[in-house]
């Protein structure tokens, strides 16, 4: 049965509504929040992803606030040895439906309509039944799907394919065993996205000879390095050092691409192929491991986005490219980043939930939900939760970089901000600043230096920003 009525109706089951929606309950004492999901359990697109499929940046800042994700250890083997664990998409999916069952439902105060679609306002449809019907809703609809990625599983494909070539998904790939027919001489990955690079790495890893594989990129792209991105003491100096670099090469970079060269020197980005300048920037996040073996693949296609897919070959934007007999192409083309306006979080009976910190959506979700929880009117929630572009390019980097600046700089300059900030779970980074002490002279000269390097950094970046 649906609730007749609800404080906050969330629209969509995965990360960001089940973040919002738990520290709005976390926070609050009486509120209700009724979740509308379209799928038939909570996570969202990880229930659609291909079985490999991983987290790219470590599991400590990915989830909900209230319930660790992972048990906080370092990988032993492959690729991310010596980094902190990156949970598959069983685990997140499994992870989810702890939170929703043990945290949410467990409340008395969080009601879940799987299957259920939102027509609009209060209005909602089963499904199943094809049910529609209105719900109360006193305070706030909060769109959780605005920026929802687009996967393979799911999105529509952008070129043609003529019948009898062989194409898949990458969730198909796992299941290539139990398929009836010829199994596959070559492998053509379409696609240069992190999908692309995470099937690359699963089929060198599955055995597949590198000579066996045809990689067509119609961009190259920046990359950045995971071990920068790591939590914990132990990794101090790659994480807040790397954050001194990226300050330092701000406040020294004449372009976007002088930017990303300096942070390339300083072993803050990668990229696949020295010789190619990327054209792309989505902060996919990669280990050394992984670009070891990627560079491993030397047959690249750089002649633009697929056309068609016909027997015997590709026609892409650039010319055609002869492919052998018996190839199995996967389509990695889904961009995960929708481009989508940005619009005011906080609206009249309306929340729109966006990136306040790029790249991380729990984490901007949660902040969301804490402004809300504290009251206050819309006008001041939403100059502290400005939404923050995603940079499809290097050219659009720095606008994102100074919008995730100018909210850490409001942020830090309400007291109550910074002790929500410190005690969160999902801002890993903060707690490594805070554990600093004064007798620990090598990271407080690292401190000193992002100190040093932010006016010049904030100055260089609108000029950037400008140009770009």
């Amino acid at each position: 049965m649906h609730p007749p009525s609800t404080d906050y109706l969330v629209v969509g089951g995965g990360a960001t509504g089940l973040a919002f929606a738990d520290t709005l309950i976390a926070e609050t004492s009486d509120l209700t929040v009724t979740i509308a999901d379209l799928r038939g359990r909570p996570g969202g697109h990880w229930n659609d992803a291909y079985p490999f499929v991983a987290l790219h940046q470590p599991s400590a800042f990915y989830g909900v606030n209230s319930t660790p994700l992972g048990r906080g250890t370092l990988d032993t083997q492959g690729p991310n040895a010596g980094l902190f664990e990156l949970a598959s998409g069983v685990e997140v999916v499994s992870y989810f439906d702890t939170v929703l069952r043990q945290k949410l439902l467990a409340s008395g105060r969080v009601h879940y309509l799987p299957m259920t679609e939102h027509l609009g306002g209060h209005r909602l449809r089963s499904v199943l039944t094809g049910e529609a019907f209105d719900i109360e809703v006193r305070r706030r609809v909060v769109d959780a799907r605005y920026q929802a990625p687009s996967i393979p599983a799911t999105h529509r494909r952008k070129f043609e394919v003529a019948p009898g070539v062989r194409i898949a998904q990458p969730r198909e790939l796992a299941q290539l065993g139990l398929a009836q027919g010829e199994w596959p001489r070559h492998f053509a990955i379409l696609g240069a996205g992190k999908t692309a690079m995470d099937v690359g790495v699963w089929l060198l890893g599955a055995g597949v000879p590198a000579d066996r594989i045809t990689w067509v990129m119609p961009r190259d792209s920046w990359l950045m390095n995971r071990r920068t991105t790591q939590p914990g003491m132990a990794f101090f100096h790659d994480a807040i050092g790397g954050q001194a670099t990226l300050m330092r090469a701000c406040a020294d970079a004449s372009s976007a691409d002088d930017l990303f060269l300096r942070l390339e020197r300083a072993g803050n980005m990668f990229r696949i192929a020295p010789e190619v300048t990327p054209r792309m920037f989505h902060f996919a996040t990669i280990s050394q491991g992984e670009v070891d073996l990627l560079r491993r693949i030397t047959d690249t296609v750089r002649l633009g986005h697929v056309q068609a897919v016909e027997p015997g070959g590709l026609r892409l934007a650039g010319g055609l490219r002869e492919l052998p007999p018996g190839t199995l192409h996967i389509d990695c083309t889904a961009s995960a980043v929708e481009p989508r306006p940005l619009v005011p979080v906080f609206q009249p009976g309306l929340i729109v939930p966006q990136l306040v910190r790029a790249p991380l959506p729990s984490f901007s979700a949660a902040f969301i939900a804490h402004i809300e929880a504290l009251g206050g009117d819309d006008e001041r929630k939403n100059a502290l939760c400005q939404p923050v572009p995603f940079p499809d390019g290097p050219g659009a980097y720095p606008r994102t970089l100074l919008a995730n600046l100018r909210n850490e700089g409001a942020w830090s300059r309400d007291e109550r901000l910074r002790e929500w900030l410190v005690a969160s779970r999902l801002d890993g980074f903060r707690k490594l600043v805070a554990a600093v002490r004064p007798d620990e002279p090598d990271k407080m000269r690292v401190l000193g230096a992002i100190r040093d390097a932010l006016p010049a950094a904030l100055a260089n970046l609108q000029r950037l920003a400008a140009a770009a």
